[in-house]
């Protein structure tokens, strides 16, 4: 069965696609200023003049930084003031400040502009980042959260924050233009849960309830990042809660993505390591081609052309 109608080209964190509301390191795409907005609008258009959906993926980082990429060295922000451990990843990570109440309220108002930045650059939607252990994770996960206001203690206080970012979104751009990207079985840089099952179902079905256009959820299998290890757990019970588009991401090959599609698992299935490698994806889908093998060395580095358009597409005999 060829593949290619299941596919989905997600640049999830790699490339392009992702743009951090705060500063994590050099060379992150922004979209909070007027001249990133301008700066924007010709690649978007380059990418409908293909064909292309394009959606803006909006994120904050939180504690997952340093006091050089902060403004004037200050402390990064997160649920708490607990720190991921220095060299992890090897990053030079620098212990956080926990956010005071009344200073969340201008976080969240941080996402609905740049929704609104991402709208006016004439991207087709936005992608709230809820994942991979930034900021709304942090607040989400009970590992990390170690509140005992209303933004901490219970799976609903620990959610609060993140409902509340996609709340905010939805009313400046519609919930037709907004999809969500979750990893509540993962425990990237030390942002893990107790009980990810029943937060992954809390959250699919509020996000349900916000008519969100998709949810895009990380499978149990990807605990962290480059492993990918047998579990029982599963997304299904998210798929089930959650009516809209239901994307499925975290190391899938050709066969156990449309396995996943033909099973009613998910409605589409997520590529992002695979389609960096391979342009044409679909195409070596289509043809069961081999593929490129990709450099994961290359992935987070600024060129514009190493490990982005330099790999080879397929030569198909005339």
């Amino acid at each position: 069965m060829a593949a290619k109608p299941n596919l989905i080209p997600l640049l999830t964190p790699h490339k392009m696609g992702n743009f951090n509301l705060s500063h994590r390191y050099p060379e992150t795409p922004g979209i909070w200023t007027r001249e990133q907005v301008e700066a924007w609008k010709p690649i978007v258009d380059a990418v409908h003049d293909k064909g292309g959906v394009f959606f803006c993926q909006i994120w904050h980082v939180g504690r997952v930084s340093s006091y050089s990429y902060q403004p004037n060295g200050e402390a990064p922000i997160s649920s708490t003031d607990k720190g991921v451990t220095p060299g992890l990843d090897g990053g030079d990570w620098s212990p956080p400040r926990r956010l005071r109440v009344d200073e969340i309220p201008h976080i969240v108002n941080d996402f609905r502009l740049a929704a609104r930045n991402a709208i006016e650059a004439g991207f087709d939607g936005v992608e709230i980042h809820g994942a991979n252990g930034y900021l709304i994770d942090q607040f989400m996960k009970d590992q990390v959260n170690d509140r005992t206001d209303e933004y901490g203690g219970s799976l609903e206080k620990r959610c609060r924050f993140a409902l509340e970012v996609v709340k905010a979104v939805v009313n400046e751009i519609g919930a037709d233009r907004v999809g969500m990207r979750l990893s509540p079985f993962a425990d990237y840089m030390e942002t893990g849960d107790s009980d990810p099952d029943a937060l992954g179902l809390y959250m699919a079905n509020a996000l349900d309830n916000y008519g969100l256009v998709y949810l895009h959820a990380i499978e149990p299998r990807m605990v962290r990042i480059g492993d990918k290890l047998e579990t029982p757990h599963s997304l299904f019970p998210m798929r089930k809660a959650f009516k809209g588009t239901f994307i499925a991401a975290g190391g899938y090959t050709r066969d156990d993505g449309n396995k996943a599609i033909e099973d009613g698992y998910a409605d589409l299935i997520a590529y992002g390591r695979l389609f960096l490698a391979n342009p044409d994806l679909p195409r070596r889908f289509e043809l069961n081609a081999p593929l490129n093998k990709y450099d994961r060395n290359t992935f987070y580095i600024p060129d514009p052309v190493v490990g982005y358009t330099d790999y080879p597409f397929l030569e198909v005999p005339a």
